[in-house]
């Protein structure tokens, strides 16, 4: 089977790219989902507590204002079944199931440059072919396991919360769990109420922050509705349109009792993008100012937590710096008698034996079940398992030997007519208005090529070269590089640094796409 366009993956980059390239350019389309229903991320990760932390109404395509208003959402943050409806609902809206095909791998793809178009492979080893392919392989989607010796043979329940099975139950069990990120934080503050017992084996503590969430009323809803217009064109002048109003003011330029008062407005208020980028303008950038925040979470932890050891476990000592998280009541679990933290940094995990965790010490832990919160290999972890090869039979793993690289987040050199939405080097921000700029912007090159009457479109390797250095250079003004976080590929041992992301800010990249098309792409090479 020939098509002019391959799209892989059904979250929101991929449903909106299958629209986007079949309904606007007219392209015969058709979309692979590994998955037996659309949603990507939400369609696997269906974990207790699972739940988006950006605001319902900005948490959503922003192109479709007809969709918001029949677009139900009750709470300020949107829950894993209410996203999955809501991305099973586009696809209804726009009929575009008819080119999805489920339960489908796409196991690699190889550019043919005489025929100058992709041969893909599937899972089955059938071979489709297009002369454009579109990855949307998400950014989080492949999941992380520990090293743990043992790991294969444990004899309880195991789960990797990114592959929940529908139907578990977690009562009155005794539960381990690995892994406090944004994923594990959900799962323990949803499960804590219900189990036996709960021992969390804590690697990295973590700063977070109440979530803030809580069911809107209906003229809050209505207010939301009618104003569309206004709020979307407001956000999409913000640096993360996360609908966190940010700062403009440093934190060295109040007194103690202002950056107090300020910290405890934002605590209230509930947010994690919230707290970090509308407080002060510099915790990300500034050491100085980003401990003034590190101390009043810690001063927060040790107010909630009631046993002072447990306390001091759950409070970090490093930067301020990763994803920043917000909760339902997370810190709030560990005054339960039947909830306890181990610090397995300082006591690693030496194996798994039967239904036990044995720590180093030699202290064992009796589970029924054991969830692995342990992430993603972020960004690039998907097409490093691929057979993905370009032109003259370069792979991607070789592209990406010295970490992954892009132009735009969108195109690689060596690659034409392959696609990326969310590839290394897109904007931090909000997913949903971000991948609707990449979406709109590829389907903006594949008509530029088709009008040129070009076989095929790449980035130029010097164009990647100074986009590699602007994202290195925006990186390394932050406090980013100096925290271990899946932002740059750290949580994987033995990653090379992963530039997953354009800290400039969504408008900036805006501004970066106007000038490409200012240029005449002339950034881009064109094959004939």
């Amino acid at each position: 089977m020939n098509y002019d366009a391959i799209v892989i993956g059904a979250g929101f980059s991929g449903l909106y790219a299958l629209k986007r390239l079949r309904d606007d350019l007219g392209l015969t389309t058709h979309l692979y989902e590994q998955g037996s229903g659309v949603g990507g991320t939400w369609y696997w990760n269906k974990y207790p507590g699972a739940m988006s932390d950006t605001r319902s109404h900005l948490y959503c395509y922003s192109f479709d204002k007809e969709l918001l208003q029949q677009d139900e959402f009750a709470q300020h943050y949107r829950l894993q079944p209410e996203i999955r409806n809501y991305l099973e609902n586009f696809a209804k809206r726009y009929d575009l199931n008819k080119d999805i095909s489920l339960k489908t791998e796409v196991a690699g793809a190889v550019w043919d440059g005489d025929a100058k178009l992709w041969r893909v492979e599937l899972g089955d080893g059938s071979v489709v072919s297009a002369r454009f392919v579109v990855s949307a392989l998400g950014l989080l989607s492949r999941p992380n396991l520990p090293p743990i010796d043992g790991i294969e043979s444990f004899a309880g329940e195991m789960i990797h919360t990114s592959r929940w099975p529908e139907g578990t139950t977690w009562k009155d069990k005794r539960v381990g769990i690995i892994g406090t990120g944004s994923t594990g934080v959900q799962v323990i503050t949803a499960i804590a109420p219900d189990v036996k017992h709960l021992t969390v084996f804590q690697r990295s503590p973590q700063y977070s922050v109440p979530s803030g969430n809580g069911f809107m009323s209906e003229d809050y809803i209505r207010g939301i509705k009618e104003n569309y217009d206004e709020i979307w064109s407001q956000e999409k002048e913000t640096i993360t349109v996360f609908g966190a109003k940010e700062s403009h003011v440093s934190a060295h330029d109040v007194t103690p009792e202002e950056r107090e008062r300020v910290f405890e407005e934002a605590w209230n208020d509930g947010g994690g993008f919230r707290f970090m980028f509308g407080t002060f303008n510099d915790l990300i950038t500034d050491e100085v100012a980003n401990g003034y925040a590190q101390e009043f979470i810690r001063s927060k932890i040790r107010q909630v937590v009631k046993d002072p050891v447990k306390a001091e476990t759950l409070c970090p000592k490093d930067l301020y710096a990763k994803r920043p998280l917000c909760d339902a009541g997370y810190f709030q679990q560990f005054n339960r008698e039947n909830v306890d933290v181990v610090d397995v940094r300082a006591n690693p995990i030496a194996r798994l034996e039967g239904h036990s965790v044995i720590l180093e010490g030699g202290e064992t832990y009796e589970l029924d079940m054991l969830i692995l919160a342990t992430g993603f290999d972020a960004g690039d972890g998907n097409y490093m398992r691929m057979k993905l090869q370009g032109e003259g039979g370069i792979s991607i793993q070789e592209q990406w030997k010295n970490g992954a690289r892009s132009y735009l987040g969108l195109m690689n050199a060596n690659f034409p007519n392959l696609f990326m939405v969310n590839g290394p080097g897109v904007p931090f921000a909000n997913q949903p208005p971000a991948i609707e700029l990449q979406v709109d912007m590829l389907a903006e090159l594949i008509k530029v090529t088709l009008d040129r009457d070009a076989a095929a479109i790449e980035a130029k390797e010097s164009s990647e070269f100074e986009y590699v250095e602007l994202c290195m250079e925006l990186t390394k003004a932050t406090i980013l590089p100096k925290s271990k976080s899946w932002i740059l590929g750290a949580n994987i041992p033995g990653k090379p640094l992963s530039l997953n992301f354009y800290m400039g800010g969504y408008g900036r990249y805006k501004d970066i796409l106007e000038d490409v098309r200012s240029k005449d792409y002339e950034a881009f090479s064109f094959q004939n």
